[in-house]
């Protein structure tokens, strides 16, 4: 052990582990002089009892508050320790949350395109997975996982939730840009499922922000069409195959012309929220 050297300037201070054991020799030291000799009894005994007697409390109670100190100092250690421990297993607990969070929405979007499958299932498919997508609050324009490697070409039409997404608009080996039904220059041939009447349903990103897009050019001389008929892709269409869902009628207006009707339609699928689709892998038949 080196010795302690009080250095020039310097102000000289004793550890308190020596000071807590020289305090106790002395204790000690004087515990069995009091018991082993007669050194205090008679007169001196009076000044013993003056000065001594309170000088061993004193070290007493210094070695008490020490040994409380020291077990407090082990019981903080302690609390730091388990502290950590708590929050690393809370750390734990809260990825393995997002992950079955994760886990239940994704299970919720493949029973929703398992569902969609069913009820087209005239039609072969594949599903993909959306990778990018351009700027913007909605999937107007974004691009999935497959390509022309997976069979995919331009012009094929694309689901998800509960109806019509847009169509394939260019193509790689393993990846393929889709446009949305949404988009400010998508035209989509639909009519009333109900009435078969033929309509001309339009994409306005603006209008979207209210959650609906337009149709126009609809004909309704017995004025059968109401709120609430389902739109679906018209057997004349050039780009979609027939029957597919493209929302409900949320209002109707006849036009000034007062032959042809127009108004807003509520589309089946929520746009702001896409995460897999399905890409039917046939081409509507056209006649040249």
């Amino acid at each position: 052990m080196s010795p302690i050297i009080k250095r020039k300037g310097e102000k000289f201070t004793l550890p308190s582990k020596y000071l807590l054991f020289i305090l106790t020799i002395l204790c000690t030291g004087m515990v069995l002089l009091t018991f082993h000799t007669t050194i205090f009894s008679g007169p001196l005994g009076m000044v013993a009892g003056y000065t001594i007697v309170p000088f061993q409390e004193g070290i007493s109670a210094a070695g008490s508050f020490l040994r409380s100190r020291s077990e407090e100092l082990g019981q903080i250690r302690d609390l730091i320790a388990e502290n950590e421990s708590l929050r690393t297993q809370v750390d734990e607990l809260t990825i393995e949350n997002t992950r079955l969070q994760q886990d239940r929405y994704e299970l919720t979007n493949l029973r929703e395109l398992y569902n969609l499958d069913s009820q087209y299932d005239e039609y072969d498919k594949i599903g993909a997975r959306i990778i990018a997508r351009d700027a913007g609050n909605w999937f107007y324009s974004f691009v999935i996982n497959k390509g022309t490697d997976d069979g995919i070409v331009v012009d094929m039409n694309v689901m998800a939730g509960s109806g019509l997404v847009g169509r394939i608009v260019d193509t790689g080996p393993n990846w393929s840009k889709v446009k949305a039904l949404i988009a400010d220059d998508s035209n989509v041939s639909a009519m009333v499922l109900s009435s078969s009447d033929n309509m001309i349903v339009t994409g306005d990103l603006k209008l979207y922000a209210s959650g609906v897009i337009s149709f126009e050019q609809l004909i309704d001389r017995d004025d059968v069409v109401v709120e609430g008929d389902k739109i679906v892709t018209s057997n004349i269409s050039d780009k979609y195959l027939p029957g597919i869902l493209i929302g409900y009628i949320s209002s109707i207006n006849r036009d000034a012309n007062n032959l042809t009707k127009s108004g807003y339609i509520t589309p089946a699928v929520d746009f702001e929220h896409l995460e897999e689709v399905l890409v039917v892998l046939e081409l509507k038949q056209t006649v040249e």
